[in-house]
């Protein structure tokens, strides 16, 4: 095989992988029916990824690049602090809701009896986006002169469980329930309340 139709291939493969966590919702994946899904033997699969671990992380590494790649867009074009979360949890939130399958991973259900290594990924993909809210709750004080009403680590932790919770009901409702349902009227009441001016100095 050519080197530049083996990525293609891996790429079909992730994609088919994907497709059936949003199609078979609720039910395990096989490689057999993966293999099946792709048009391809189960050991044409393991050519191209050793594990179905592998190929879950292979959707994991898509997820972290996608979303902080557009998460360094906003830092670069949305100066705002109270603006730059709100886009970032909108982007989460909008990410989750177009990619199904990919959502059933950030929840994590679907890693249920897969290497916990997996499970970790996930919890530290949360991780580093709530230390990114923490970063941009706590620069709003030297660039805007305003501080969270509460300590930036809660503030941060309050904005990622808003959006892990959506995700979790997203999934729970076999996709019905999206992400961004209410979150037009509701992001306003948690951005009202997030920072305030910073006290003058006597």
């Amino acid at each position: 095989m050519s080197d530049d139709r083996k990525p293609r291939r891996r790429e079909q493969i992730l994609q088919a992988l994907a497709l059936m966590l949003e199609e078979d919702s609720g039910k395990r994946i096989t490689t057999a029916a993966l293999a099946r899904q792709v048009g391809v033997s189960e050991a044409a699969l393991y050519r191209h990824f050793p594990s179905k671990a592998r190929m879950f992380e292979g959707l994991i590494d898509f997820i972290e690049e996608s979303i902080f790649a557009r998460i360094r867009r906003i830092l670069e074009e949305v100066p705002d602090a109270t603006a730059r979360c709100g886009n970032i949890l909108a982007l989460l939130l909008g990410f989750a809701e177009k990619n199904p399958g990919l959502a059933r991973v950030m929840g994590g259900d679907v890693l249920t009896g897969e290497t916990a290594r997996l499970r970790l990924r996930v919890h530290q993909l949360f991780e580093r986006m709530e230390t990114q809210l923490k970063q941009v709750i706590r620069e709003a004080e030297l660039r805007e002169g305003r501080r969270p009403r509460i300590p930036a680590s809660a503030a941060a932790n309050l904005l990622i469980a808003q959006a892990e919770g959506r995700i979790a009901q997203y999934v729970r409702s076999d996709f019905k329930r999206l992400p961004t349902e209410y979150w037009e009227d509701q992001w306003p009441l948690l951005a009202g309340q997030l920072l305030r001016e910073a006290p003058q100095a006597a």
